[in-house]
């Protein structure tokens, strides 16, 4: 996709993977990350829209008004499992029980993404399902004391260790599990542009 070149894209995120997604896409774009944006929410707030939720806040919360020519893209990824949400992990503690929760199980992972100009703005997300065989202890330490999950949401990144050795099926986008939908964003970016 070309970008007109009076557009300028902005992406509201330090995720070295949703900086990688876009280089793959061929998107020109600064990285941005200041934001005022508190990452809270209700306890009744139906899980399938948290994401949404925190990636329209992202992009209110980001710290200047933007200009005529500039959009800016935030997201945000959330992984679902047995009825819990998975954010990111407070420790290793954390850590290890977000993946036995992961063992042996399929999950659900949504990404939202929210585009925004100076008059408008978009919502969408994306879900694909993640099928787990059984870790074993040993695999899940062995995962977080080398790749430190710490800075992912449901403690993994399917494109590290873990990712190679105990999915076993995927139904849905790699990169929405990843943490960013490149197949709609695309569409979506070029319905706004």
């Amino acid at each position: 996709m070309t970008i007109p070149e009076n557009k300028k894209i902005i992406l509201a995120s330090g995720s070295p993977r949703r900086k990688e997604i876009m280089e793959g896409m061929g998107l020109a774009f600064e990285v941005d990350t200041e934001n005022s944006f508190k990452e809270e929410y209700s306890p009744d707030t139906p899980h399938e829209l948290i994401p949404e939720l925190m990636s329209r806040g992202k992009s209110h919360g980001f710290h200047r008004p933007l200009e005529e020519d500039e959009i800016l893209i935030t997201s945000d990824t959330m992984v679902l499992c047995r009825g819990q949400v998975l954010g990111k992990p407070k420790d290793r503690q954390d850590a290890v029980r977000m993946l036995r929760l992961l063992s042996g199980h399929v999950h659900r992972v949504i990404t939202a993404v929210t585009l925004r100009d100076c008059v408008r703005e978009t919502t969408f997300s994306d879900i694909s399902y993640v099928h787990f065989r059984e870790l074993s202890d040993s695999e899940i330490e062995y995962y977080i004391d080398t790749c430190r999950p710490y800075d992912k949401a449901g403690a993994y990144a399917i494109q590290e260790w873990i990712g190679y050795t105990g999915i076993t099926k995927i139904d849905g986008s790699y990169y929405t599990i990843m943490g960013l939908p490149a197949h709609r964003l695309y569409t979506e970016l070029q319905k706004f542009i």
